[in-house]
This record gives structure tokens, C-alpha cells and sequence, in this order.
């Protein structure tokens, strides 16, 4: 286990193309920390620049109180889960596990030890003498975790480990790596696209825009509390609905002139009656209306000519061409300034 601390860290491509623009973060021992946002934001570039895969331009990468910045992959005492698997085809589940340990001269004793613990706790003692080929991906990828926990590294580096897998496998393998981290209680960077995924699994997020770090926090303090509009909207699905302040708004907290944005979750939003007293209001033309189950979503057209989703329970009665208005709670909105900064604390 161990502490990994990014200082000022910085990726240059090509002498001018800025990949990552000065991150510094610290990950404490034992913890999951998510890196997500959207393609091309440097969250992949970042996590290989810890493993080793990538140089590093500018700024320092310590494990455990070690900088490893000119060290080799094989020198960090990390493990890295791809999604991709990286499977030795010819070899059988058991060979591909023991690999690693017997390149480090780990006794044989040892190797099987630590393989009938990683098999028991992933649940793949019944494939060990198979092929990769024989299996599943969601088995494959359970042999490639275990690959990692054998191993005992300083620490856990996950590349979108779950992305080649379908939506139900992918809810049970997070809850499985979750269970997992938090059993083994070693250090570990996760990268996704996926804000679910994020949220289900992060001890703390990191949310990655264009090379930089937009909001670092619990996933809960990021929905709560989003620090940018970009995060706002990133972070909930479907996301927060953004618009221009209109109407009445001074008895919103820490109502200013400075307000340029009002975003607004969809489970807030509520459809307006002669006793509404909320001091926001927006009409609304219903364009779609989604069942998702136990839930509604309504997407409509504003006055300000954004796109507005709010949720109602159970099967909605709504119309397509419906006229609504809509209103929200004032403790429940989130104000920005035109930088898109939040305003409120």
C-alpha cells in the first residue's frame, strides 16, 4: 500500500500540444480515486504517466514517498488493469496469474497461495486450467484482475477496464472491483468515461476537462455542490439543466447581480400551481416524454430556448405539445457567473 502524489505535473506532445497542463493531486493510502470526463480530456494519458507508459514532460509522480518519475514500469511496484484484458492466449488461467510472480523468483509455495486466494476471491477457481478463449469477457477480466492482486502491488491503475463489457456485466464487475479495493485496501487510480461508474465506485472523483483538474471532491460533495457548470452538467444523468435567471429572483441564497446561470437538477424541478411562491419559474412545450420504469423523464423547450429534462414519478399523463410551467425549490438551485464558477457555497 502507499501514498501516490502528483505535483504540477505536465504532458507535452510535438514540443506544443499541452495534454496534461499541471495537475497536482494527493491519493491517500488505500484509496479509490476516479478519474473521468469526457475523450480527449487526458485522463488515460494521465493514469499511463503514473504507470510508467508515458513520459513526463514537466512536475514530479512520488509512490510511496519515492519519485518514480525516470523509473521503469517494472520499478513502480504498481499493477495495471486494461481493458483489453492482455491475456497470454497459449497459456491456461493458472499460467497466466503465476507470470508475473515466477519473473520476480516468488517460491512456488508462495505463487500457489497467492493464486488460490486470488481465484477464491474473484470466483474463477473453476477456470484455472482453461484458456483465455474459454472464456467469457467478464470472466476474462476477473483472470485480469486477479493477475494484478497477486502481485500485491504499492498500488491498483485501472484504463476503462470495464468498456468491452455489456451494461448488466458491467454494473456487476463494478460492484465486485469495489468489493474487492475496499477488502484489499490498497491504493488505486480508476479511469472512465462513464460519471456512473464513477460515482459508484470513487472514493473521491477527479473531474479531467481539456488537461486540467475541474473539481476534486466525494461523488456526492460533485453533485451537491458542482464547482463549474461543466461539472454540473457532467456529473448526474441526465444531467443539470442550465438557463438564464429571469423573474423574481432575490430571495434565492446568495442571490447577486454576478448570477449569469441557474442550473437546476431534474428531480427538483416541479410542475407549477396557483401555490407556487418559488421565485423561478419557466414555461416549458413538452417534446419527449421517457418511461424509464419507475419514472418519467420530460424533455421540453424553454423560453430561453434551451432543453429542459425534469422527472415525475411512475407513468406521466404528460402530453407531447403540452404547455407546463415549472418551478423549483429556491434552496435547490445552483448559481453561476459567467465564467461558469459556482457563486452559492
Amino acid at each position: 500500500m502507499a501514498t501516490i502524489e502528483l505535483k504540477d505535473v505536465r504532458k507535452v506532445y510535438g514540443g506544443n500540444i499541452e495534454a496534461i497542463k499541471g495537475v497536482s493531486l494527493d491519493i491517500a493510502d488505500g484509496e479509490m480515486i476516479v478519474l473521468v470526463g469526457p475523450s480527449g480530456c487526458g485522463k488515460s494519458t494521465l493514469l499511463r504517466m503514473v504507470a510508467g507508459l508515458e513520459s513526463i514532460t514537466g512536475g514530479d509522480v512520488t509512490i510511496a514517498g519515492r519519485r518514480v518519475n525516470n523509473l521503469e514500469p517494472s520499478e513502480r511496484d504498481i499493477a495495471m488493469v486494461f481493458q483489453n484484458y492482455a491475456l497470454y492466449p497459449h497459456m491456461t488461467v493458472r499460467q497466466n496469474l503465476a507470470y508475473g510472480l515466477k519473473n520476480r523468483n516468488t517460491p512456488k509455495d508462495e505463487i500457489d497461495r497467492r493464486i488460490t486466494e486470488a481465484a477464491r476471491a474473484l470466483e474463477i477457481e473453476q477456470f484455472l486450467e482453461r484458456k483465455p478463449r474459454q472464456l467469457s469477457g467478464g470472466q476474462r477480466q476477473r483472470v485480469a484482475m486477479g493477475r494484478a492482486i497477486v502481485r500485491k502491488p504499492a498500488a491498483f491503475l485501472f484504463d476503462e477496464p470495464l468498456s468491452n463489457l455489456d451494461a448488466k456485466l458491467r454494473v456487476q464487475m463494478r460492484v465486485e472491483i469495489r468489493r474487492l479495493q475496499r477488502s484489499l485496501a490498497t491504493t488505486s487510480i480508476y479511469v472512465t468515461h462513464d460519471q456512473m461508474e464513477a460515482m459508484t465506485l470513487a472514493d473521491r472523483l477527479v473531474v479531467l476537462n481539456a488537461g486540467r483538474i475541474e473539481q476534486v471532491g466525494t461523488p456526492i460533495e460533485l453533485y451537491e455542490k458542482p464547482a463549474t457548470t461543466f461539472v454540473a452538467t457532467f456529473i448526474g444523468s441526465p444531467s443539470m439543466n442550465l438557463m438564464r435567471p429571469t423573474g423574481n429572483l432575490g430571495d434565492l441564497p446568495n442571490w447577486s447581480s454576478n448570477v449569469a446561470t441557474i442550473g437546476v437538477r431534474p428531480e427538483d424541478f416541479v410542475i407549477a400551481d396557483a401555490t407556487s411562491i418559488h421565485g423561478f419559474r419557466t414555461k416549458v412545450e413538452v417534446m419527449a416524454v421517457e418511461l424509464v420504469g419507475a419514472e418519467s423523464y420530460v424533455h421540453g423547450a424553454a423560453e430561453d430556448g434551451s432543453t429542459v429534462i425534469f422527472r415525475v414519478a411512475g407513468r406521466s399523463a404528460i402530453a407531447i405539445g403540452e404547455t407546463l410551467q415549472l418551478t423549483a425549490p429556491a434552496d435547490r438551485f445552483h448559481l453561476f457567473d459567467a465564467d461558469g464558477r459556482r457563486i452559492q457555497s
